[in-house]
């Protein structure tokens, strides 16, 4: 987004709308990865639960 997009962006929604959405653009791929690795961690959690499960 070049400057000029960015100021008529601030004069038209205001600075903490653009803000906002500026953030959420920035944190979108890192919540993805973040989604992603609790979903593993569920994953692996239900394996060793069943594991155990069965040396029981």
């Amino acid at each position: 987004m070049e400057l000029n997009q960015l100021a008529a962006c601030l004069a038209d929604y205001g600075f903490p709308m653009v803000l906002s959405w500026y953030l959420l653009l920035r944190m979108e791929s890192r919540l993805d990865k973040l989604c992603a690795g609790i979903e593993k961690l569920n994953h692996t959690i239900s394996l060793q639960g069943a594991a155990a499960a069965n040396r029981a």
